[in-house]
């Protein structure tokens, strides 16, 4: 930093301008997750970004995840953590610790840092957002169906606190929760329930940040990052195999946002640097755009 001229950081501005006059007023769905929630200059980094981005006249909203600590959680409970197709199996047991990691522990703790930056934020519970439905068994290919628990889909998102909040220029920090018409609580994969929020939002963008740089062909190779692809394009990686595991919730997810309404995905690293920014404010962009076509 200390080698980059006065005039360099002006270009900077003058590189990011167009796009906060483009984008001023417009909301943003960030899905929050993975090692991003780990190191806390990288928490540190993505939380003054998402300050900024209220700063210049963007209506961000947060969808956080907690994955690593609700795996910690069962591990300690002596409950292995298993996973179907992406989804996290989770019996009865496991529902009360990932409540209570999900709302007692991380939504605070994203709401404090990102208020102790200079913003304003305010958490809520996605069992007010998300009304859910219950997932069946899941095709676990030679191990055949799995009842995966207490784990659901949005059926149905209410909105309205979340753009009360916006109104007020509050960033809302939404835990990935939903609650069946009798009250159970579900767990909601936090990518699938982002993408439903940005649909019921028609928000302009959904980021999801994450522990891999983007859409690639070789995880292990950096360069094989695809920097834009449309829902075609997604249809043949699928089959080619190049996403799988836990991309397929991600992308699958994504896609549907953007047959609903929403302009455009970005997958980004949370390892990069203000990583949300270079993807909104930069020509080139750190990750990979999604569009409809």
């Amino acid at each position: 930093m200390a080698n980059i001229t006065p005039e360099n950081r002006v270009e900077t501005l003058i590189e990011a301008l167009p796009y906060i006059q483009q984008f001023r007023g417009h909301t943003f769905v960030i899905k929050y997750g993975g090692a991003a929630m780990e190191e806390e200059n990288q928490v540190e980094r993505l939380l003054r970004d998402i300050v900024f981005l209220e700063a210049v006249g963007i209506n961000p909203v947060v969808v956080h995840g907690g994955g690593k600590a609700i795996t910690s959680k069962m591990r300690a409970a002596g409950i292995h953590a298993q996973f179907v197709n992406g989804l996290r199996v989770t019996d009865a047991q496991s529902i009360q610790i990932v409540e209570e990691t999900l709302d007692k522990e991380i939504n605070p703790k994203i709401v404090e840092t990102l208020n102790r930056f200079g913003g304003k934020a305010q958490g809520i519970s996605g069992r007010s957002v998300f009304t859910a439905s219950r997932l069946g068994p899941q095709n676990a290919g030679n191990d055949g169906l799995v009842d995966i628990g207490f784990v659901g889909a949005a059926s149905r998102v209410t909105t309205n606190e979340i753009q009360a909040l916006v109104k007020k220029e509050i960033v809302p920090i939404i835990s990935p929760l939903g609650a069946e018409e009798g009250g159970t609580v579900l767990n909601i994969n936090a990518d699938v329930a982002a993408a439903a929020l940005a649909s019921s939002l028609k928000a302009t963008k959904l980021i999801y940040v994450s522990d891999v740089r983007g859409i690639m062909r070789d995880p292990s190779v950096k360069e094989s990052l695809i920097p834009s692809v449309t829902v075609e394009d997604i249809e043949n990686l699928i089959e080619e195999k190049i996403i799988a595991g836990g991309m397929l919730p991600k992308v699958q997810s994504a896609t549907q946002a953007l047959k609903e309404g929403v302009e455009k995905i970005h997958f980004i690293g949370g390892h990069v640097p203000h990583g949300l920014l270079l993807e909104i404010f930069t020509n080139t962009g750190i990750g990979t755009e999604i569009a409809l076509s």
